[in-house]
């Protein structure tokens, strides 16, 4: 990411809205349940759905790492099993490295990527994505084009 896309998306905490306040402090809040004891990187996520519903998630190590679980994954799989058939909002997403200080905004990993803009395709709208790292400073983006834009979706997959 250049500097300028960057710069164009980052804002002070202080300068977001009451519900996307909220919403970081429910993915900070799910921080503490995480299970990172191989790589002591913690990863929050929040989804809030458009009924105001919000559900948390956490990443999950295993020892044997494919069998790991992002917390951004948690979090969404969480929301479409909950019973509602609301859509999906926003994302927050907030990460610490338990052996140093992260300042940056982490973003989602290429499959979190993926499958966050399968549910923008299946429900047909963008969600809002907003990273936070340890620093007052918080990367929001409208939908998940701007980190993925070159995604694989449902249509190569249709018969002709």
């Amino acid at each position: 990411m250049n500097n300028a896309s960057y710069n164009d998306h980052i804002f002070p905490i202080n300068s977001l809205n009451k519900a996307d306040i909220t919403l970081i402090e429910a993915a900070i809040g799910a921080l503490a349940y995480a299970y990172a004891p191989y790589s002591n990187f913690l990863v929050g996520a929040a989804v809030r759905l458009d009924n105001g519903q919000i559900v948390t998630g956490a990443n999950q190590e295993n020892a044997s790492y494919p069998l790991c679980m992002c917390g951004e994954r948690v979090a969404l799989y969480a929301a479409s099993m909950n019973g509602s058939k609301s859509d999906i909002d926003a994302l927050a997403i907030v990460a610490r490295n338990m052996s140093k200080r992260i300042e940056k905004p982490v973003p989602p990993c290429g499959a979190c990527r993926q499958v966050i803009q399968e549910y923008e395709m299946r429900q047909s709208s963008g969600i809002k994505i907003l990273l936070k790292g340890e620093s007052d400073d918080v990367l929001v983006f409208d939908n998940i084009s701007s980190l993925l834009p070159f995604s694989f979706d449902f249509s190569y997959l249709l018969p002709s």
